[in-house]
């Protein structure tokens, strides 16, 4: 896939997700997806290289970063929090997508019971990413 086509999945994935919402409170340049106010995805379409920015457990981020050329700490975010992935053709689209669906989760999971549109640990084995 090329860097376009990843970019319309990024938007396509979290687009599907329970309760997403597209903002710009950044300016035109970035999109940010949110669930219930809170953000956990960011695209910016008119960098060059073009990113992806979206929320990991630190630990994992620290392996993906090890293991990817494409990720990287979070651009202008918490760099223990969050990556950035420069979308090209080395990027996988099912790790993207794991991803994306991660770091919503990882959102959700901290928003109270009441106010969470799914069950992280449900969506999750449904999403086929729970171990």
């Amino acid at each position: 896939m090329n860097g376009e086509e990843i970019m319309a999945r990024s938007h396509q994935v979290a687009q599907e997700l329970p309760g997403s919402t597209l903002e710009r409170p950044f300016g035109p340049s970035w999109e940010v997806y949110k669930v219930r106010g809170k953000m956990f995805l960011a695209i910016n379409e008119a960098a060059s290289p073009e990113m992806v920015n979206v929320k990991c457990d630190p630990e994992e981020a620290r392996a993906l970063r090890a293991a990817h050329d494409w990720i990287a700490p979070g651009y202008h975010m918490n760099k223990r929090h969050w990556i950035t992935m420069t979308p090209g053709e080395e990027t996988d689209p099912i790790l993207l997508r794991e991803l994306i669906i991660g770091s919503y989760l990882l959102v959700v999971a901290a928003l109270p019971r009441a106010r969470r549109p799914v069950d992280p640990l449900l969506y999750a084995h449904a999403a086929g990413l729970a171990q």
